[in-house]
């Protein structure tokens, strides 16, 4: 209980403002044939919380912290079934191993910057030592994920702390998601553009699924289908290799009842939204997802069997398989869409994709 007593006193880090910037749908563009839900975000699938914590001090530090938790309850002692798909391994997502393994998630997942990996695993990790029942805890399992934000970030002064992590976990909501340059998106760049955190939910065959990505990578940026190459962003010193360079994190929550190897099938689908809107999945572009279920029939108790609980059929997975793919399309396309033009490390600048522009292309 401490750590959340301690985090509402630091809500002032959490910081949720948003912008005045649409989102890609209320700009009139439609991602993919798909409902959504209520507000198009992976907070549609029940249970899902939410929280950033956004570090912007001087001229030099964008950067931050972003929690998604499965659900409000202890982890650890509720475990989720997951799977963790690995496009490109340039990159660290820290516990990825143990989710591989055992097929399972104990903890909220972090998306941070590359170098403040193992700063929040072990906040992360304080948090969980502390929760009540788990008093006589000797081994957890934390999952932190992360891409470089270098280039606007002073990332070698390792600036997001534990205070940062408890007050994005106080701050984790349901409802609407911030998205642009908030949290682990702060600092972000995507097709040369600014990136960020981006989020975006689909209805289908009777279940929620939804995606948030934390972008951060290059390629040809397509909307809509429509070639936008004819946008070249002012790269203010960034070369080539830069603009190709980067990662993506993405993390999809559902409400289907899948166990692990259900869930990694359904990983594998995300990158499809990925190469949809023009990545080019660059050497250097780590790109990573995570997939759990919330279904309660699935949940891993502690001092418990698995609950063996009815599973979707393989054939029952192509609905889904679409909506992974929709789902993250339009949420790296709304990471763009919210985000604000930002000016960090070295007087570096990185504008924000012009909307107007985009719409123009698309004839809208």
């Amino acid at each position: 209980m401490f750590s959340f007593v301690l985090a509402a006193l630091l809500l002032p880090f959490a910081q949720q403002d948003s912008v005045g910037r649409p989102r890609a749908r209320d700009a009139g563009i439609v991602i993919g044939r798909l409902p959504t839900g209520p507000e198009n975000a992976i907070t549609d699938v029940p249970g899902v919380l939410v929280g950033h914590s956004t570090v912007k001090t001087g001229e030099s530090i964008r950067t931050g912290v972003t929690v998604i938790l499965p659900h409000a309850r202890n982890l650890y002692r509720e475990k989720v079934p997951a799977a963790v798909h690995v496009m490109n391994a340039y990159g660290k997502l820290f516990g990825s191993t143990q989710v591989i393994e055992l097929g399972e998630i104990e903890s909220p997942i972090a998306l941070t910057s590359t170098l403040n990996v193992g700063l929040v695993a072990d906040a992360l990790v304080g948090h969980m030592l502390e929760l009540d029942g788990n008093e006589e805890l000797r081994s957890v399992n934390v999952l932190v994920g992360e891409t470089n934000d270098g280039y606007l970030n002073d990332i070698r002064s390792r600036p997001v702390h534990a205070e940062h992590v408890l007050a994005a976990l106080a701050s984790a909501k349901d409802g609407p998601v911030t998205e642009g340059a908030v949290g682990a998106g702060t600092g972000t760049i995507c097709f040369g553009w600014k990136g960020g955190i981006g989020t975006a939910s689909r209805k289908v065959s009777g279940f929620t699924l939804g995606v948030l990505v934390q972008s951060n990578f290059g390629g040809d940026l397509r909307i809509a289908g429509k070639d936008m190459r004819e946008l070249r962003p002012n790269n203010r010193g960034r070369d080539e290799e830069d603009e190709e360079a980067g990662s993506c994190m993405i993390v999809i929550a559902t409400n289907a009842p899948l166990d692990s190897r259900l869930l990694l099938r359904l990983a594998k689908r995300a990158p499809a939204g990925m190469a949809r809107i023009g990545a080019s999945f660059s050497n250097g572009s780590g790109d990573y997802v995570i997939a759990f279920s919330t279904a309660e029939t699935q949940r891993i108790r502690a001092g418990q069997r698995r609950s063996g609980g009815e599973i979707l059929s393989n054939d029952a997975m192509s609905p889904l398989f679409r909506a992974a793919a929709e789902a993250t399309e339009e949420a790296i396309l709304n990471s763009m869409f919210r985000a604000e033009s930002t000016q960090g490390r070295a007087g570096h600048q990185v504008d924000a994709l012009p909307i107007d522009r985009v719409l123009e292309l698309l004839g809208r």
